[in-house]
């Protein structure tokens, strides 16, 4: 009997270290993450906190997959309860601009990007493996408002969700610059090119 008790609390305190460790590298990136500065955080030794992960990589890696199931729970889902077409592509547009948006210092997984970009390894073949899935997601909304004629017939659903994807790049940046704009801008930039696609 103790040891699903011990479990559950083993893994509990895993999802609590690596949920802290979140709002580090919100804040200071995945490579910025410390273990000193982590196990403060949670009120753990150093020690305490590598019992949970094997390296620092490993730490690095459960945050990037924390982060990309809260992405699913919040944006994915909620778009997927959409009916095709353009409504779920405007769901998943809105629910992605409001998670970059959520917190101050933006998103992990787009900042995690930019960091690694030249750095090969295992973090930035996750972070491309994400992010090639996404894409993928992205083109087949698209696609799905080709089918259901809300978008011209001639639309090129990889060159939409290279656009969407810059527009969301460019809110994650431009929030740095002109945060009372950012929000405005974006989503005024996701109306004209929905405008120019339409049939």
């Amino acid at each position: 009997m103790s040891l699903p008790i011990a479990t559950s609390k083993g893994a509990a305190t895993r999802e609590l270290i690596v949920e802290r460790a979140f709002a580090i590298a919100r804040r200071n990136g995945l490579e910025g993450l410390s273990i000193g500065e982590l196990a403060n955080a949670v009120g753990m030794s150093k020690s305490g906190v590598f019992a949970h992960f094997g390296s620092r990589e490993d730490l690095q890696l459960s945050v990037l997959e924390w982060t990309a199931g809260r992405f699913t729970e919040i944006v994915v889902r909620p778009a997927l309860a959409q009916p095709r077409g353009l409504r779920r592509l405007r769901a998943i547009v809105s629910g992605w601009f409001d998670w970059v948006l959520m917190h101050e210092e933006g998103c992990v997984i787009l900042a995690a990007a930019g960091e690694y970009d030249g750095r090969p390894g295992l973090m930035r073949d996750r972070i491309v493996g994400w992010l090639g899935q996404w894409n993928v997601q992205l083109v087949k909304a698209v696609s799905h408002c080709i089918e259901s004629g809300e978008l011209a017939a001639d639309t090129d659903p990889e060159l939409m969700a290279f656009e969407l994807a810059a527009l969301a790049d460019g809110l994650h940046n431009t929030r740095l610059i002109d945060p009372t704009r950012a929000e405005e801008m974006a989503r005024r930039s996701f109306e004209r090119l929905i405008r120019s696609y339409s049939p």
